[in-house]
C-alpha cells in the first residue's frame, strides 16, 4: 500500500453464559460456566465509520495477519475475533465456534455501535463464515455430527450484511482430505503403509506426472481412509455411552495429513502454485511433522470439523443454503494452501444471485512480497464494499 493509516489495537473481551451440556473447554472458562473469548480491534485513529469487516478463523488468531492490518492500513475498521479454541484445534466444535461467532457480531452491532457488519472469510475463515452466514439466514443445526446438542436453530444467530471470501479452501474436512496420506493402512503403525500410494517414497510406482487413473484412484483412497476414521470414531463414542463410566471423550493421533499429488505435479489442477512447496513448507516434512493437520484430534471434534461425509462445515453445502446476501470472492491464483478446484466449486455451489469474482494471477497465500497484488485485492474489497452500500 502507498499510505497507510494509523490505527491502534484495541483489545476486547466477549463473555456469555455457556449452555451446552457436554464442554470439552477445560479449566476456569469450562469450570465457571462461561465462555470468554477475546479479540481485537484495528481501528484508525480518529476516523470514525459505521462498517466493521469481521474476522473470524475457527482455530486461529489472525490480528498479526497481513490481510486484516492491510484492510487497517486502508483506513478501514477491522474486528479480529478468536473463537474459544485459540491456537488449539483439538477439541474443536465447529457448531460452537458458529455460536462464538455470533456472539461477535452481536458485539460489534451492540456495544461498539457498528451499523454494518463484513463478514472477511480469509484462508481457513472462508468455510466458517459461509457457515455463519448459511445458519443465519436458515438454521437447520440443532445437534453436532457426535449427537450432542448445539443448537444453531435457536441460537438467534443474526446474518452479516456481506461475505467476502478471500484465498479460502471448500472447509477442513474437505481439504483435509485432499491432503490425507492414502498410503497409511494402520492408524496405529504410520509405517505400515501400501507402496502403491506412498508417492513421497522413491520406490513408489507411481511417479510424477501421474496419470488420470492413478490420480482418481489415489483421491478415493483418502476418502476412504477418511471414512475409516470416522467410523471408527462413530464406534468409540458408542462404545463410551454404552459403558456408561466418566470416560466420555477419547483423543487420538491421525499420521501423515499432507500427502498431495497436487505438491509435485503442476498438471494436477493447475494453476500458478510452485512445485514442491506447501504453505507450511516442504509436504514431505509437514506430512509427519507434529503441526499437520489434524494431527491431535478427539471423538467429537473429529466427527464437527474433520469428518468427509458428516461435517456441517462443508463449504458448497453452506454456500448452497446462502441465498439473500452479497458476497464477493477473490481467488489467489498462486495459492500454496487452497487447491485450484476449491474457489470455482463454491462459486458454483453460491445461491445469491449477487455474488462477484476476482481472480488474482501469481497472487500467492499471504501476498509476501506481492504489495502490488495485496493492493489489488485490498482495492477490489473497498470498491465492492462501497457499490453494496456497505461502506460510506
Amino acid at each position: 500500500m502507498n499510505s497507510k493509516a494509523e490505527w491502534q489495537r484495541i483489545p476486547l473481551i466477549v463473555s456469555f453464559p455457556e449452555t451446552a451440556k457436554y464442554t470439552e473447554t477445560y479449566g476456569f472458562a469450562g469450570n465457571s460456566g462461561r465462555v470468554n473469548l477475546e479479540g481485537q480491534l484495528l481501528r484508525p485513529a480518529g476516523s470514525p465509520s459505521k462498517t466493521v469487516y469481521v474476522f473470524m478463523h475457527p482455530t486461529s488468531t489472525l490480528q498479526l495477519l497481513p490481510m486484516p492490518t492491510a484492510l487497517a492500513d486502508a483506513g478501514l475498521h477491522v474486528l479480529c475475533a478468536a473463537s474459544r479454541y485459540p491456537k488449539n484445534d483439538t477439541a474443536l466444535i465447529m457448531e460452537k465456534v458458529a455460536i462464538d461467532l455470533g456472539k461477535w457480531l452481536d458485539h460489534a452491532r451492540g456495544e461498539l455501535g457498528y451499523e454494518k457488519v463484513v463478514l472477511v472469510g480469509w484462508s481457513g475463515g472462508g468455510s466458517l463464515s459461509l457457515f455463519y452466514q448459511a445458519q443465519a439466514e436458515t438454521p437447520t443445526i440443532t445437534h453436532t455430527p457426535a449427537g450432542d446438542e448445539v443448537n444453531l436453530v435457536e441460537a438467534s444467530l443474526k446474518p452479516a450484511d456481506g461475505v467476502i471470501f478471500i484465498a479460502a479452501h471448500l472447509s477442513r474436512a474437505e481439504t483435509l482430505t485432499e491432503w490425507l496420506d492414502p498410503s497409511v493402512l494402520d492408524e496405529l503403525d504410520p509405517d505400515v503403509r501400501d507402496p502403491e500410494f506412498d508417492i513421497y517414497s522413491p520406490d513408489c510406482p507411481h511417479q510424477p506426472p501421474y496419470g488420470r487413473d492413478f490420480v482418481e484412484r489415489f483421491r478415493a483412497a483418502q476418502i476412504a481412509r477418511n471414512r475409516r476414521i470416522t467410523r471408527w470414531a462413530l464406534d468409540m463414542l458408542a462404545e463410551l455411552k454404552r459403558r456408561g463410566g466418566p470416560e466420555q471423550e477419547r483423543a487420538f493421533v491421525v499420521h501423515r495429513t499432507m500427502c498431495d499429488v497436487r505438491w509435485f505435479d503442476a498438471t494436477v489442477d493447475p494453476n500458478d502454485r510452485p512445485v514442491g512447496r506447501s504453505y507450511m513448507g516442504d509436504p514431505r516434512t509437514v506430512n509427519v511433522g507434529p503441526v499437520g493437520l489434524a494431527r491431535f484430534t478427539t471423538l467429537r471434534s473429529w466427527l464437527s470439523q474433520w469428518s468427509y461425509d458428516l461435517s456441517n462445515a462443508r463449504g458448497p453445502m453452506n454456500a448452497a443454503l446462502i441465498r439473500r446476501s452479497p458476497v464477493l470472492q477473490i481467488e489467489n491464483n498462486a495459492d500454496e494452501a487452497v487447491p485450484a478446484t476449491h474457489n470455482p466449486a463454491i462459486r458454483a455451489a453460491l445461491a445469491t444471485p449477487d455474488k462477484e469474482y476476482l481472480t488474482i494471477p501469481h497472487a500467492t497465500h499471504y501476498y509476501l512480497g506481492q504489495p502490488e497484488l495485496l493492493k489489488t485485492c485490498i482495492d477490489r474489497v473497498m470498491d465492492w464494499s462501497r457499490r453494496q452500500g456497505l461502506l460510506a
